[in-house]
């Protein structure tokens, strides 16, 4: 089981244009084994402390196995969708990780 956090960064006044993707990237995750356990807008006052910018949304998701993660950023469907990811999202730090 691998484990995928996102920081997700957007555009200033792309957010439409940001859950368009999602609308489409969400339900792909289970054709490949994933799961979003979770998907946040952390409010202002969520943050104790940071030294970094505070992103937009903060997804975490789950898959069986790497491939299933690999396999999932190849999909041609969600392929046909990145320039709504590219137009709306100005960064994204994605952290992998396994339970322990």
């Amino acid at each position: 089981m691998i484990y995928i956090t996102q920081l997700i960064y957007i555009r200033e006044g792309q957010e439409h244009i940001f859950d368009q993707f999602e609308e489409v990237a969400i339900p792909i995750i289970a054709r490949y084994n994933g799961q979003l356990l979770f998907r946040i807008r952390p409010e202002e006052t969520a943050f104790i402390e940071s030294t970094v910018e505070k992103p937009y949304e903060i997804h975490l998701v789950q898959f069986d196995e790497e491939e299933n993660f690999n396999a999932f950023m190849r999909d041609e469907e969600r392929k046909k969708f990145l320039h709504l990811k590219e137009q709306s999202i100005k960064t994204v730090t994605l952290i992998k990780g396994v339970k322990i």
